[in-house]
Order: structure tokens, then C-alpha cells, then sequence
């Protein structure tokens, strides 16, 4: 195993959450060390897809560790330097907005400004309705801004939900080793999985 600390976080996009599961699994047969991070929303809402405690329950037996699901939980990841890359696996456009536009308002956001201090990688993957409308800007100040790499995404549904992008989350792992080396994966549009 590779001797990292990885932060995973958790935004409330609850349908993507199987993959982002699948995801961390992976994660964490690489490296030594993960922390997990849900937002409070991801924390506490039960939906159609899945109680919260049962994704709690998952996602802390696949990292050995409690969840960080706080402001002030999360605050100490800076000064205490914790993380080498925190990803954020599904980020929303809400938290992609947050973050471009420098809100601190969650335990992720606040796990990404302490973690930025130290000027360390943050890798996103991103699953948003408005990627291709309402957020583009956000996503396109991210991708030009320093320490922010994201994990290769497509559209999953151009014909009903022509504005939605969601992250190849197959493609998390070799994201997460190149973002390890200030690298954007490319190309950062590609095709979906399932695409003929």
C-alpha cells in the first residue's frame, strides 16, 4: 500500500453514492491512510437510494475511521497538515459553487479551505444537473485554478438532462495518483462508460 493520507468526502448527491462507494473501496486497497467526510446533508438525509446510516456504516468500516462530518471537525485538517489529496466524490454543483466562489459554509468546503492552506491537491467528481448551464462558470474557474484537478467526467443523460455531467468514477483512482502529481488527467471529457 502506498503510504498517503487521503481525505474522501461526500456531497449529497445520494444517486451516485454506489459509485462513490466502489470508489473509496478502491481507495482504500491503494493507500495507507483514508479519512472519510460527508457533508451534513450527506450525513443525516435518508433517501430513495439508501438510509444515511447505512452509507455511514459502509463508508467507516471501509476506512477503519469515524466521519468527519462537522465545521469544526474539519477545521483541523489544515494546521494539523492531515491530508496529502482530499477528493470529493460526488461533489454537487452546490459545493462546486461554494467553492469557486470561496464559502466555507460545511464540513467539505471547510475540509477543502484548511486543506488548500497547505497547498495541497483537491481531485472532484463532479455530479451536477447544471454542469452544462448554471455552473459551468464554477466548474471552469475550478478547472483553471491551482491545487484543483477533476476526475474525467461526460454527460449521463444528454438527451433528458442535456446541461447534467457526472465523473467517470472508474476513473477515480488514476485520477487521484496523477492530481498526487499536481497532473489533470486527460482528456477531461470523455466518453460515457456505457457509450458505443
Amino acid at each position: 500500500m502506498i503510504s498517503k493520507n487521503i481525505g474522501f468526502a461526500f456531497c449529497g448527491s445520494y444517486c451516485t453514492f454506489e459509485k462513490a462507494i466502489g470508489a473509496l473501496q478502491n481507495i482504500c486497497e491503494i493507500y495507507e491512510n483514508v479519512i472519510p467526510v460527508m457533508s451534513e446533508n450527506a450525513y443525516k438525509t435518508d433517501s430513495r437510494f439508501g438510509t444515511a446510516q447505512s452509507f455511514i456504516d459502509r463508508i467507516e468500516t471501509l476506512c477503519g475511521k469515524k466521519i468527519i462530518h462537522t465545521i469544526s471537525s474539519a477545521e483541523p485538517i489544515g494546521p494539523q497538515a492531515l491530508l496529502d489529496l482530499l477528493i470529493i466524490a460526488p461533489c454537487t454543483g452546490n459545493t462546486i459553487a461554494k467553492l469557486a466562489s470561496g464559502v466555507t459554509d460545511s464540513s467539505v468546503t471547510m475540509a477543502a479551505k484548511a486543506h488548500l492552506r497547505n497547498q495541497k491537491p483537491i481531485l472532484i467528481a463532479v455530479s451536477t444537473n447544471d454542469g452544462l448551464s448554471g455552473n459551468a462558470s464554477n466548474v471552469g474557474a475550478l478547472l483553471n485554478r491551482k491545487n484543483y484537478y477533476f476526475v474525467p467526467y461526460y454527460q449521463d443523460d444528454p438527451m433528458k438532462k442535456p446541461s447534467s455531467i457526472v465523473a467517470d468514477f472508474n476513473l477515480l483512482p488514476i485520477a487521484a495518483e496523477a492530481a498526487l502529481k499536481s497532473i489533470q488527467l486527460q482528456p477531461v471529457l470523455c466518453a460515457a462508460p456505457n457509450a458505443t
